[in-house]
């Protein structure tokens, strides 16, 4: 028996492992800081919230600003690596890279802001100007990461399952990819210069998400 610790097969396996490992890391910290962090934080008065902004908070976006790391290299040469090329893994990469990117040029960088603002305020001094709008950037992101996580998980792990899911993008109708790839480009701009709209409340943006698969499944399944 050859021992193929190198081989395709067994790169590609300890690359889905990365990728699932990071990916829950990452998936299941957005999910704590728009569903339990969040709700919370209306609650909480000012010293508790700042006690949380100041000592959890920075834990928790290490681990989830890295775990967005890990899951999109690994995805990325995952795909390098398979040739993978089917409709349902090439949404699912276009939604969690721009999660990704999110995570690390939008909510991260603003997230600094406020960490810093909370800082300086619980040594006595002011909150940072900047500090309001870089709150409302990072959690405009962070909800539009929330939205586009459903469908992502949903194209990811349905594409060896669903057939029309399996189909290289080459195949695919022009018109289903325009509209599929135009309104996921039209929701990530919002979510740099729009508002929350819907995506407001955690129902709102749990619907929204399982909406927004429906209407790309539909949109794929058609052509």
């Amino acid at each position: 028996m050859e021992l193929a610790l190198f081989s395709e097969n067994s790169l590609a396996f300890l690359l889905r492992w990365i990728h699932l490992l990071a990916g829950i890391t990452w998936i299941g910290l957005l999910y704590y800081f728009n569903f339990v962090q969040g709700e919370y934080f209306k609650e909480a008065d000012g010293g508790a919230k700042g006690d949380v902004i100041q000592k959890l908070v920075p834990r928790t976006l290490w681990w989830f600003r890295w775990g967005a790391m890990f899951t999109f290299l690994s995805g990325a040469l995952l795909i390098y690596f398979k040739h993978l090329s089917g409709m349902g893994i090439m949404i699912g990469a276009v939604l969690g890279t721009i999660m990704f990117l999110n995570v690390w040029l939008i909510i991260w960088p603003n997230q600094k802001i406020v960490i810093a603002s909370a800082k300086q305020v619980g040594a006595g001094g002011d909150a940072l100007p900047e500090a309001a709008g870089a709150l409302g950037k990072a959690g405009l992101a962070s909800r539009t990461n929330t939205l586009f996580s459903i469908p992502m998980l949903f194209f990811m792990a349905s594409s060896v399952h669903l057939g029309q899911l399996q189909t290289s993008v080459h195949s695919s109708g022009l018109a289903s990819l325009i509209v599929v790839y135009g309104l996921i480009a039209v929701l990530a701009l919002n979510g740099i210069f729009g508002k929350t709209g819907p995506f407001t409340s955690v129902k709102g943006v749990i619907g929204s998400g399982f909406l927004l698969t429906a209407i790309l499944y539909i949109l794929v399944e058609i052509t």
